[in-house]
């Protein structure tokens, strides 16, 4: 199963950050029985987890961890989409 983002890929504007989601919800669409993580309870679970890690991560594919302002974002929207219609 190849993933919606491969790890060289830049997410450099809210455009493709919005295409990339679309992209991650067409996947599981097609592929979510085949997601380790197919529930949100696992998919928070594993995202968690993932952040906590990620700088190990970063080290591996030579990439530095993204300023502070980009992880507000990506809170805001994951907060916002308990509740967005």
């Amino acid at each position: 199963m190849t993933s919606p983002l491969a790890p060289d890929d830049h997410i450099g504007d809210r455009e493709a950050f919005s295409a990339f989601l679309a992209r991650l919800r067409a996947d599981y669409a097609a592929n979510g029985q085949q997601w380790e993580n197919p529930t949100l309870d696992r998919f928070l679970e594993a995202l968690e987890a993932w952040v906590a890690a990620s700088p190990g991560w970063c080290r591996n594919f030579g990439h530095d961890l993204p300023p502070e302002g980009d992880w507000t974002f990506f809170a805001r929207a994951l907060d916002a989409a308990r509740i967005y219609e």
